[in-house]
């Protein structure tokens, strides 16, 4: 008897110790949204999340509460690629002006040496 108490105490202590450890709590209580998704999985997401509004598994208030999150989500990201992108351009952009800049002086130099002698 002593035994089987025993053995259904130690079996609910190592059944429940994981909803009692930080991990877990940390683990349930962060952010639904994570930072690293990629654009494309959020516009997944927010296709079903539309698809799900639409077939009446979503409340008006959640699905407008999660699509927000989620276009801002993607808001964020197509941002920081827009601002990528125009970096981008704006070094490759700079190289050719150099380049133009060196060239033309380049050029001048030639032309006011072939006028000197």
């Amino acid at each position: 008897m002593v035994l089987t108490a025993a053995l259904v105490l130690v079996s609910l202590f190592l059944t429940a110790y994981p909803y009692f450890t930080w991990d877990a709590y940390v683990t349930k209580q962060s952010n639904p949204i994570n930072e690293n998704h990629s654009k494309e999985e959020l516009l997944t997401t927010l296709n079903e999340l539309e698809f799900d509004h639409k077939m009446g598994k979503l409340s008006d208030t959640d699905y407008f509460h999660l699509k927000k999150q989620y276009e801002i989500q993607v808001g964020k990201i197509i941002r920081a690629n827009e601002q990528k992108a125009s970096h981008e351009h704006d070094n490759s952009l700079l190289e050719e002006v150099e380049r133009e800049i060196e060239e033309t002086i380049r050029k001048h130099k030639l032309t006011k040496r072939d006028g000197m002698k």
